[in-house]
């Protein structure tokens, strides 16, 4: 395909420590890649060497047809000479300059036509009317979306975000971050964001690549990395899980709320399920639990044993808003297992009430007890 951005085998070091490792990534027009991971697993540097804000050491990157660096001959183009736009989570806006002026600040031919694109994009962005402000009376979400023109203004094919929206506040980030995205979409750039916010990347994203110590662990689309995390490391990073124990047998592992497929784990592998609180379905005992879209398959656990044989016992629970978060303890070979589930609207049995409880097994994932990642 003609077009976007095509890093290959990028490696990157500072002294002996190698911060990126054989990265390679492709990003077609249109498309929005996020690079997610936790701090320090290369993301960052693999976006400032693609910028050309760092030097290439070993690998190459291509923008269009165009190759803009090659480790092996020394090929480096200046970054204003890429054809891309850039974007830092400080924003870095010229506190000297009005709104209109810096979003055609880097823009060569100030034409009326760009003029014209800048107060159209504006009233997009719900900025309309602003153009003669300066900066310092911007609200953070205001800034980031004039950073964000301003960035784009150059008609870049390839844009580059570092953390765009981490200087948000929550209920600011999830309007600025819909209004950012159809603008992307508008202008069909190539766009690769990165992030260290599991969030951010599902709503952004049409592709997430995972990054931990330097190297891509998966790459797919959102759904395929939150349903079918190849790692223990790539499941844990969208936020607490439960875990649970055991040896596999038959190709299956027996744990204390049922009966997980081992898929292609050997007999007498030790192995663990990571269950999201979400995947849990809980009721009273003698009542059913409410079906949601997308629950099935279920995973049915009359498989757990309990003195009474009548359901598991309520810990605590606690509202959240929108969900309840409920803790129960279920009887193990190694002693009482508490875990925690997480109920849509308000559900907040008694310490001590007994609950039955059923598993979405989309959300549940066994990988040996030695898998990091």
């Amino acid at each position: 395909m003609i077009g976007g951005l095509r890093i290959t085998n990028l490696s990157h070091a500072f002294g002996d420590e190698k911060v990126v490792n054989g990265v390679s990534v492709f990003v077609a027009p249109s498309e929005v890649v996020c690079l997610l991971g936790p701090s320090g697993c290369g993301k960052t540097t693999l976006l400032r060497v693609a910028a050309g804000l760092d030097r290439l050491q070993k690998g190459q990157i291509r923008i269009g047809e165009t190759m803009v660096d090659d480790g092996a001959t020394g090929l480096n183009v200046p970054p204003d000479q890429r054809g891309i736009g850039l974007m830092f989570q400080d924003y870095a806006l010229f506190p000297h300059l009005n709104v209109l002026e810096n979003i055609i600040f880097g823009v060569k031919a100030d034409t009326p036509a760009r003029r014209e694109w800048a107060e159209t994009a504006l009233e997009q962005m719900g900025l309309s009317g602003r153009g003669d402000n300066y900066p310092h009376t911007l609200s953070g979400g205001q800034q980031q979306r004039v950073a964000l023109l301003r960035a784009l203004a150059t008609e870049p094919s390839v844009l580059l975000l570092d953390e765009p929206f981490s200087g948000l506040d929550v209920a600011r980030r999830a309007a600025v971050r819909g209004q950012s995205l159809e603008m992307l979409r508008d202008t069909g750039v190539a766009t690769l964001l990165v992030t260290h916010d599991p969030e951010e990347a599902m709503f952004m994203a049409d592709r997430i690549l995972v990054m931990n110590h330097g190297r891509v662990v998966q790459d797919g689309s959102p759904e395929q990395i939150y349903f079918q995390p190849n790692t223990e490391f790539v499941a844990d990073l969208f936020g607490t899980v439960n875990r649970l124990t055991g040896t596999v047998t038959s190709g299956a592992l027996a744990t204390a709320i049922g009966i997980f497929d081992t898929k292609d784990l050997e007999y007498g592998t030790m192995a663990q399920v990571l269950i999201r609180p979400e995947a849990f379905r809980l009721a009273v005992v003698g009542e059913t639990p409410a079906p949601r879209p997308g629950d099935a398959p279920f995973l049915p656990a009359p498989l757990v044993a309990t003195p009474s044989d009548r359901g598991v016992v309520v810990t605590g629970a606690r509202s959240l808003g929108r969900a309840s978060l409920v803790s129960f303890i279920v009887p193990s070979d190694n002693g009482d297992v508490e875990l925690e589930a997480r109920v849509p609207g308000v559900f907040l049995p008694e310490p001590g009430t007994r609950v039955t409880v059923t598993v979405n097994t989309k959300q549940a994932h066994v990988f040996p007890v030695d898998d990091n990642g």
